[in-house]
């Protein structure tokens, strides 16, 4: 029997292999099943936050004759951000582009990969988790200026500011703008959301204008319960802000729910207890403040520090963001109505900052790719930019809204309610 191939043959053959294998068709990559699973949750679990959670928070907080306007803001601005998101947004934050702004290379989305690159999740599951965060961001602004503005300025101001501050603030930090060059951390947006919105509604809080009556005439939350069932709604959707953005499911995943939670009853304890020595009573609006001041403020270093870490941000949070809203309420008399900037803004920098420290693994964190005295410099950087970028833009939107409508309604109108002068509803019968 003839032998098949004979010696040169098959050493020609071998030397012919890698090319024949380099011809044949590439396995295209596949998603994740578990992680795209994940993620879906986590992004259920943050538009859970802003409707109903975040809405129920502040609607309790008001009064009763304009908690709708505030379900109707939250409402209204999730439709607008989900639309503009997927129009320009999510390519103007994570498509190319410079260190400044990203591409309009995925208008109307079109073009999404099958796996994100760098990923294991189709990009469609990425755009909606970062949908989330962009509907979340701008909704958390509307609790510095309630009961007086008028319907079309939110919708508006939401627009524009989603458009102006969020987009290249997010570019910068997650989209390899130059912020993320610099090596800057911040896990879940506790400078892309809790700074960003911190720092605008301060500004829109002063340029807008107090409440009638404020600071003389203290307006009670109408519905301490239905606050902190927003508050604990808020709490569980937490989880997907902070454990989604490990973008798998995983050990990082656990361990920035951890973190989460337990900086949130860190924090929650210290305001409770600061509280009660100080007027004599515990009181819901107090406790569930804290613990929202212990989210945001973990947000940022969320993935990055361990459980010990996670408790004492959550302290250092109960005790900052309590003085910040003493501050500005009572010293500086900003009507901030819902203390946005005092929990969101102050907790968002205050972790952002804090990431720096215990981050280090003698801390329990997960370490560092620079010294910390350089990690503390670059998160300062970053805070300072975005929050006088923030700052500014917030402050020429509302001047240039202005000049087509007013921000604010009639005294007639504040004093009716906005639920009936705007919406021509009542949230609740009285009948």
């Amino acid at each position: 029997m003839r032998r098949l191939l004979t010696a040169p043959a098959l050493r020609r053959l071998l030397l012919l292999l890698p090319f024949l294998l380099l011809a044949l068709p590439a396995q295209a990559a596949t998603a994740d099943s578990g992680d795209t699973a994940w993620v879906l949750t986590a992004s259920a679990l943050v538009l859970f936050m802003t409707l109903p959670g975040l809405a129920l928070f502040y609607g309790g907080l008001v009064r009763a004759r304009n908690v709708l306007s505030v379900l109707m803001h939250c409402f209204a601005i999730c439709c607008v951000v989900s639309v503009l998101w997927a129009l320009v947004g999510y390519g103007l934050v994570f498509s190319g582009g410079n260190a400044l702004i990203g591409s309009l290379d995925r208008v109307l989305l079109i073009g999404l990969a099958a796996v994100r690159d760098g990923s294991t999740l189709p990009e469609s599951v990425f755009v909606l988790f970062q949908m989330t965060f962009a509907i979340i961001t701008p909704a958390l602004i509307i609790g510095a200026f309630p009961e007086r503005v008028s319907y079309g300025f939110v919708l508006l101001f939401s627009a524009l500011w989603l458009l102006v501050v969020y987009v290249p603030v997010a570019h910068w930090v997650w989209g390899d703008g130059w912020a993320a060059g610099l090596g800057v951390l911040d896990f879940a947006g506790g400078i892309v959301v809790h700074t960003t919105a911190g720092i605008s509604a301060l500004v829109a809080a002063c340029v807008i204008g107090a409440r009638k009556g404020f600071p003389a005439q203290l307006v009670p939350p109408h519905s301490p319960g239905l606050t902190m069932a927003g508050a604990g709604m808020l709490w569980v959707g937490w989880f997907g802000f902070n454990g989604g953005s490990a973008l798998a499911a995983g050990d990082g995943a656990g361990l920035a729910i951890l973190a989460t939670h337990l900086s949130a009853s860190a924090a929650a304890i210290t305001w409770m207890t600061i509280e009660w020595l100080r007027i004599g009573k515990p009181t819901s609006v107090g406790i569930v403040t804290g613990a929202v001041a212990g989210l945001a403020t973990i947000t940022p270093a969320s993935g990055f520090v361990g459980p010990g870490g996670a408790m004492l941000i959550g302290i250092a949070a109960g005790i900052v963001c309590f003085a910040a809203v003493l501050i500005i309420k009572q010293r500086f008399r900003i009507d901030d109505s819902l203390d946005v900037f005092a929990v969101h803004g102050v907790g968002g920098m205050l972790g952002s900052l804090l990431v720096a420290i215990f981050a280090l693994p003698a801390l329990g964190g997960v370490g560092l790719k620079m010294g910390w005295e350089e990690q503390l410099g670059v998160q300062a950087i970053a805070v300072a930019a975005t929050a006088i970028w923030s700052g500014l833009a917030t402050f020429a939107l509302i001047k240039l809204i202005g000049l087509v409508t007013d921000p604010r309604v009639t005294a007639e109108a504040e004093y009716d309610g906005l639920d009936l002068a705007t919406h021509g509803e009542r949230a609740y019968d009285h009948t």
